[in-house]
């Protein structure tokens, strides 16, 4: 997880973060136990592959929320469809309940704001103290 506020292309410097929220099919508490391990593995591993970086994440029973960080040729929709298009091919894949139980595993929907410089510790203090509610 990154710490410096300023990122640098050739020709551009930016600061660009996303919070972003997104439910399993009908809420149903499915990440929980080894299910949200993998889910937080998965993640990880397809942000470093896209070049975003995940500066905060918790997964709810039945929900995921992120705080990530990327450059300005990255639109908010398409990241949200790499992250939840990985994660589900291969945590149906591995974990045959979640097949039984779901036609697939996220809703078509998803929260996205964007998150500017003063507001960041706000988000990741929601986002941590999420489990404690």
């Amino acid at each position: 997880m990154a710490t410096e506020r300023w990122k640098h292309s050739n020709t551009t410097v930016y600061n660009i973060g996303f919070h972003l929220i997104w439910c399993s099919k009908y809420r149903r508490n499915v990440l929980e136990n080894e299910i949200e391990a993998r889910l937080k593995e998965l993640l990880q591993d397809k942000a470093d592959k896209i070049g975003i970086s995940i500066e905060k994440m918790e997964i709810m029973p039945d929900h995921v929320h992120l705080f990530v960080k990327a450059n300005p040729t990255m639109s908010p929709h398409w990241i949200v469809q790499q992250l939840k298009a990985y994660t589900s091919r291969i945590l149906r894949q591995e974990f045959s309940e979640m097949r039984t139980r779901l036609p697939t595993l996220w809703t078509r929907s998803y929260y996205c704001e964007s998150v500017g410089h003063i507001s960041e510790a706000t988000v990741k203090k929601y986002i941590e103290e999420q489990k404690n509610k």
